[in-house]
């Protein structure tokens, strides 16, 4: 074994050489392919290494995601490759910026198929970047995305595998209605896909808990004046904000929010919420603070230990804490994995017929896979400084 870095030829990010381990060794296993399928496969090289294209955001508010998320599926690489590979094809991972202007990420993604002649794209970006590049990938290649969105993926060749509101934002809105009787509801989230559609969602939950929404905003990406946001907030009064507000905008509202005054008697609420914003919003402003996810590094689980493990020996100590958007890139490509052993091949029909209903098992547990929509244990946890913890198994 060997530690090498795959620089993209078009369109990555200056990385620096990182350990991305190979398996020199690599064979094919025999498969009964259709003549699309076959075709597919000897245009990309099927019997030698299997080229993953990670689009990961580096730049601008969702950007704090990018070291994490590099770091968990790189171990994720490490550990597969060290078995053998997938199907006896060892992992060959190149790493595409999916941020700035939705039209570059675009062209990267379609010179990534061309001519760097990657197998699967697999994604941790905002849900305006799925959406976008599911036009590309099409029925060329398949593509799997991996964090927290607003659910309701069934595009052809699409494989969504992270939490959704009906298993995140549901239980967490009852939970706070019966135990904290919270009643009024304040929403806000940023100007895109993921809150338009969560919202729509949540709005209905909030009424089935007896609730009522007493105001909604949205705003633009990447704004960092919140003074406006909370006068509404304020004035409303709502016993919850419930935020839908992306990286490192979450982080300047919510240190806006308990500087205000109002973290010590408003509940909030939070959903694309992990480990890594709750660094940046520092141990003072997490007062009253909750979020739902299907992962926390506080898990007590033999899955999370070995996945911990893993990571520290990997990465070291002192490496930046993993958080649920992070880690869903390991998740990914652990997924990818059970998959392709499932249908016995990497050809694409057989492939996304067998990730429809599947289960796997990686850092979060076990999680199924039913008709395309995943189904994982959830938990509601509390901001305490900088740590989280679990309050209630939703």
């Amino acid at each position: 074994m060997r530690a090498t870095v795959n620089f993209p030829a078009h369109g990555g990010p200056a990385l620096p050489p990182s350990l991305l381990f190979r398996n020199l060794s690599s064979s094919a296993a025999d498969f009964d392919l259709s003549p699309v399928d076959a075709h597919f496969m000897r245009r990309r090289g099927a019997r030698n290494k299997l080229r993953i294209g990670n689009f990961l955001t580096f730049t601008g508010s969702p950007g704090i995601w990018g070291p994490t998320s590099t770091n968990s599926a790189m171990l994720a690489i490490a550990e597969i490759n060290k078995r053998g590979g997938i199907l006896g094809r060892e992992l060959e991972l190149s790493i595409y910026d999916s941020g700035g202007p939705i039209d570059d990420v675009v062209q990267r993604a379609e010179q990534a198929i061309a001519f760097d002649e990657v197998d699967l794209i697999m994604g941790s970006h905002i849900s305006a970047v799925r959406v976008a590049l599911r036009k590309v990938t099409g029925n060329r290649i398949p593509y799997i995305y991996t964090p927290v969105y607003e659910g309701g993926e069934r595009t052809p060749g699409v494989m969504a595998i992270g939490e959704t509101p009906r298993w995140q934002s549901r239980p967490s809105i009852h939970w706070l209605a019966d135990v904290k009787k919270a009643a009024r509801w304040y929403l806000i989230g940023s100007d895109y896909v993921w809150p338009w559609q969560s919202h729509r969602a949540v709005k209905r939950y909030i009424k089935e808990a007896g609730g009522q929404v007493v105001g909604e905003e949205f705003v633009p990406v990447g704004e960092d004046n919140h003074e406006p946001h909370l006068a509404r907030i304020r004035a409303a009064k709502p016993d919850v904000v419930l935020i839908s507000l992306i990286g490192t905008d979450s982080i300047t509202f919510n240190r806006a929010f308990a500087e205000a005054g109002l973290a010590t008697s408003t509940l909030r609420l939070a959903g694309a919420m992990d480990e890594t914003v709750l660094l940046g919003i520092g141990a003072d402003n997490t007062e009253n603070l909750f979020c739902a996810s299907g992962y926390f590094n506080c898990m007590v689980s033999r899955a999370n230990d070995e996945f911990l493990g893993g990571y520290q020996a990997m990465f070291g100590a002192n490496a930046p804490p993993v958080g649920s958007v992070g880690q869903s890139n390991y998740e990914g490509l652990r997924f990818l994995e059970a998959v392709a052993n499932r249908a016995g091949s990497l050809a694409m029909r057989p492939l996304l017929k067998a990730a429809r209903n599947t289960v796997y098992s990686a850092g979060r547990g076990p999680v199924t896979i039913r008709d395309g929509r995943a189904e994982m244990p959830m938990y509601l946890a509390e901001a305490d400084g900088l740590d989280f913890r679990l309050v209630k198994t939703l």
